[in-house]
């Protein structure tokens, strides 16, 4: 269930957010995603109470699963996130990212992520302090730091967030966690560097790839090129 997490040669990881792309076209997008070197595939999903917005749900996960062989980053910005997680699980994710919003026992929602056979992550929304990570820092493979208020594809970049970037960069080296930082918000050519020097190592795209005028793969390898690789 786990499939391929390691990391790409460069030690940068880009994951397309499908949230941007043209579901008529849906597998043959991700393939073209695949083709051109992404690393994840990156699912938003929505639940309309704690974001406004209502999207994917298992169902959509288990479509994805069957037609490429990337990871699944599958990230819940929901309500309850407990009650979802099997099903998810069974429907092919490898990564499960809860908000550290909406759980009061988030080292417990972390444990029964590993327990199903994927990666754990832990979210924070741009006003929420990284302290907020401390009590199930060591659990997480993977924390990921929103630099748009989630709820809607092609939010623009909050800088103002970079600093808690590097902050969480630093809590994680304390420790000694091989987990993956990730960035979610407003990526683009432009704003990934930025990202980058601030501490992060994987990078969530949605317009930046599925909306580039050039097709999805000038969009992976225009980012990449900014990361300089």
């Amino acid at each position: 269930m786990n499939y391929r997490f390691a990391a790409p040669s460069p030690g940068y990881l880009i994951a397309p957010s499908i949230l941007s792309a043209d579901f008529t076209r849906l597998g043959e997008q991700i393939a073209e995603c695949e083709a051109a070197g992404a690393d994840w595939i990156h699912v938003d999903v929505m639940d309309g109470h704690f974001v406004p917005n209502l999207t994917m749900g298992p169902f959509i996960v288990e479509h994805v699963r069957r037609v490429t062989s990337l990871p699944l980053d599958v990230h819940l910005m929901v309500q309850n996130p407990e009650r979802l997680l099997k099903p998810f699980a069974e429907a092919g994710a490898g990564h499960l990212t809860v908000h550290v919003e909406t759980c009061p026992d988030v080292a417990g929602i972390l444990k029964e992520i590993k327990s199903l056979g994927c990666k754990a992550g832990l979210t924070l929304n741009p006003v929420t302090p990284a302290a907020d990570l401390t009590p199930a820092l060591p659990l997480a493979d993977l924390v990921l730091v929103m630099t748009v208020h989630p709820g809607y594809s092609g939010q623009a970049f909050m800088p103002e967030v970079l600093p808690k970037i590097a902050e969480v960069r630093k809590m994680l080296d304390a420790i000694g966690s091989a987990a993956w930082l990730e960035v979610d918000g407003g990526i683009s050519a432009e704003t990934i560097s930025r990202v980058r020097e601030a501490g992060a190592n994987a990078f969530v795209a949605a317009n930046a790839i599925f909306k580039h005028p050039d097709g999805i793969a000038a969009g992976i390898r225009t980012l990449k090129q900014a990361l300089g690789s």
